[in-house]
């Protein structure tokens, strides 16, 4: 007969965290967030760490080489999604891996021939009011001017005047060539008084912009996640069908880390695409794998070499697989069961194999819940996609501002190798939904705030580290009206619009 979980099935909001004793030298400043991303040995230290548990998804909007890039600043890892083209995948890769910190490739480009119509959706679209002017309108073109907010009056100017008729032209622009080191770039920008030097290649092709306002933020960030050779550490998704192809592609382009990018990873699929890594590439190509909610599951991708093990299914925000085929699991005891088994898995094996919470966050401190419970580090989709740094629009709703997020299941990403069951190459139906996010600014001022409410909740608990957080927590579940209590009650609210959660 079938067989029946007696517990409910429970989420991260079904459960608080008690208090433990919190000593004096339980303060936020003296807390660490380092993690293990890969397995490794009792007694030996993993071949790769970060500095703070959270990994952006593999996600068209979500995770591209811009946020590889702003992720790996803070110290996490974006994996770049993998439902496009096999070259334009390991470009992104390539050129998160070839980044300089300080030197920003232009997103806001406009050809000559434009319309300050054309400027003004540029604007609308990417909130950047510099915009480079090359020849094709690309970050590479040849640079011809720049357009910035001191350039044109909108009340004096026609709207379908060209870009080349207000423009600031070349010949009147201070730039430097390509090899600049960035303290020559800052040294030119301060002595010139100006706000953003292009940097052109011997062909005048625009290779990047610095500017004046980052020069804080080039300074050395002390939990940025870099490589042996100084380059920030970068991940990537594949499928269960062209990894024969995609996974060289993306080594050849410099990729830290894989991760086989599936709704669900207990499958022969999962098996033969890791056996593939490991007889071509031995240990020395990192991938993890997944997704999973149970001890069976995670014993079946950890004897398959699996380097971490991802967990959840349907608890994401645009996932609609629960709804659409009735299966998953509440994040919260899907964690809990995959924790066990993989602390067993480590007594009786010696191998430690990380476990990755992939779905479910709604609050900040849901994210401090599933690190109690086990995980080693989380995954976030719609968390990341309210952010500057995703590659999405960002539109106006009824008077706020929004980020476009849907999920690869929808009908938009119809990545079909993500649901792959060895049928047809399509999506038979939706397993995501195409929606809108509240823009939220910066992803370094969010993850800051959000990590220091996980600080200061593991100071509650009266640890400084994740393990320690890990042993020592203490967990209870709460009832509905326990719910409702730990939130503002039977008040009114000066400003309703604040979300403290």
């Amino acid at each position: 007969m079938a067989t029946y979980f007696t517990e409910p099935s429970r989420t991260f909001s079904e459960y608080l965290l008690v208090p433990g004793y919190s000593s004096k030298e339980c303060m936020v400043d003296n807390v660490s967030l380092k993690t293990p991303v890969v397995k490794f040995k009792k007694g030996e230290e993993p071949a790769l760490t970060m500095n703070i548990p959270l990994v952006s998804a593999v996600m068209q909007a979500v995770s591209d080489d811009k946020m590889a890039v702003a992720l790996a600043k803070e110290g996490g890892i974006s994996f770049i999604f993998g439902s496009q083209s096999i070259e334009s995948q390991a470009a992104m890769v390539a050129r998160a891996k070839a980044y300089k910190a300080g030197f920003v490739i232009s997103d806001s480009n406009i050809s000559p021939e434009s319309t300050l119509q054309d400027i003004l959706n540029l604007k609308e679209r990417t909130g950047h009011s510099t915009v480079a002017v090359t020849t094709d309108g690309t970050a590479q073109g040849k640079l011809v001017g720049m357009v910035t907010s001191r350039d044109y009056r909108v009340s004096r100017l026609d709207k379908d005047v060209k870009v080349k008729d207000f423009m600031t032209p070349l010949d009147q622009l201070i730039y430097a060539p390509a090899g600049t080191t960035l303290k020559e770039a800052n040294d030119i920008i301060w002595d010139n008084k100006i706000n953003q030097l292009p940097i052109v290649d011997d062909e005048g092709r625009l290779q990047y912009l610095v500017f004046r306002k980052d020069y804080d933020s080039h300074k050395e960030n002390k939990n940025e996640l870099l490589d042996a050779k100084k380059r920030y550490v970068v991940g990537a998704g594949i499928n269960t069908r062209d990894y024969k192809e995609r996974v060289p592609a993306l080594v050849e382009a410099g990729v830290d880390i894989l991760c086989i990018d599936s709704s669900e990873g207990y499958s022969e699929w999962q098996k033969m695409t890791l056996d593939w890594v490991r007889e071509t590439y031995g240990d020395t190509v990192k991938i993890g794998a997944g997704n999973v909610v149970d001890a069976e599951g995670f014993r079946f991708l950890a004897e398959c070499g699996a380097d971490f093990v991802k967990v959840g299914i349907g608890g994401g925000s645009i996932c609609i697989t629960r709804e659409q085929k009735g299966i998953g699991r509440g994040q919260a005891s899907a964690v809990i069961e995959v924790a066990q088994a993989r602390d067993e898995y480590y007594k009786a094996t010696g191998i430690y194999i990380p476990i990755c919470s992939d779905g479910g966050i709604v609050y900040d401190y849901h994210m401090t819940l599933a690190l109690a419970m086990g995980a080693d580090f989380i995954m976030l989709g719609r968390y990341f996609a309210r952010f500057d740094e995703s590659p999405t629009n960002k539109v106006n709703i009824n008077g706020s501002y929004m980020k476009e997020y849907w999920g690869e299941g929808s009908s938009r990403a119809r990545n079909w190798q993500r649901y792959d069951m060895g049928g047809d190459a399509k999506l038979s139906f939706e397993e995501g939904v195409d929606s809108y996010v509240p823009y939220a600014g910066s992803l370094h001022d969010n993850v800051n705030l959000s990590l220091k409410k996980v600080k200061s909740t593991m100071c509650n608990c009266g640890v400084l580290s994740i393990p320690e957080l890990q042993e020592k927590a203490k967990i209870t579940v709460i009832s509905t009206t326990s719910l409702v209590e730990g939130g503002a009650h039977d008040v009114l609210l000066k400003d309703s619009s604040k979300n403290y959660k």
